[in-house]
């Protein structure tokens, strides 16, 4: 049986999770992006005006929505979802309810979260399906400092995305883009003596796109480590 042998890979619109604390600009990063339409799973467009679906109150919600952009003609480049910890919120209500359980952690053996993978995959499908339309998928999550148990080092607080460890780690190896977004700090230590260290800043926002110490980054696109928290920045820096 003959192989056929893919020579050059045509260029996919870029997969993004981006994720940092409340308030920094993530929906406003995503609604700059090119005609985009939003799945909200939680009421935070504000005064943003942008197209969006009704707000999903169920994962039957998400997933008939994304099933409108596959099926239905439109003009939309871009799928936002905001956000995914609201999101796994409504995945584990679907699972309580196939199991016949009130809490997740009813089910045993921490069985559950796995269960919730299966659906976490059909949502990831899904947008796989429109990426291969065209569309840029743009996934927005909240930010939680946790314990970091590196191997190499003692353990370190850092950034993560607010979801649980097995949804997290399916939703960083899906993406091409996993981008914190903070702001720049630089640490002094007061003058008096004994004073404490303490963070100071102009509130200048920074979206990082490799991973250091403090959080969790990757990208597909060789790009710079630092890039000024706007769309356009961004999708210059990947080549449009």
């Amino acid at each position: 049986m003959a192989i056929s042998i893919i020579k050059h890979n045509e260029p996919q619109p870029p997969r993004i999770v981006v994720y940092g604390p409340p308030g920094v600009g993530k929906t406003t990063f995503a609604a700059s992006a090119d005609k985009p339409v939003f799945i909200c799973t939680e009421d935070g467009l504000a005064q943003l005006e942008v197209d969006h679906f009704p707000l999903a109150t169920s994962y039957e919600d998400v997933i008939g929505y994304l099933d409108t952009l596959i099926n239905e003609e439109h003009d939309y480049k871009t799928v936002c979802v905001d956000s995914l910890d609201w999101l796994e919120a409504m995945i584990w209500e679907r699972v309580c309810k196939d199991e016949g359980k009130e809490s997740i952690e009813q089910i045993g053996y921490a069985k559950g979260y796995i269960y919730a993978l299966n659906y976490w995959q059909t949502i990831l499908s899904g947008l796989n399906a429109l990426r291969s339309k065209g569309m840029v998928c743009i996934l927005i999550a909240h930010s939680i400092v946790k314990p970091f148990n590196n191997p190499l080092t003692d353990p370190y607080d850092r950034y993560s995305l607010k979801l649980h460890e097995k949804a997290k780690a399916k939703l960083e190896e899906w993406s091409d883009c996993l981008l914190f977004a903070g702001y720049k700090v630089a640490v002094r230590k007061g003058e008096g003596k004994g004073e404490q260290l303490r963070g100071v800043g102009k509130g200048e926002r920074i979206l990082y796109t490799e991973e250091r110490p403090g959080f969790a980054a990757k990208n597909r696109y060789s790009l710079p480590a630092e890039l000024p928290f706007a769309y356009e920045h961004f999708i210059e820096a990947i080549g449009g």
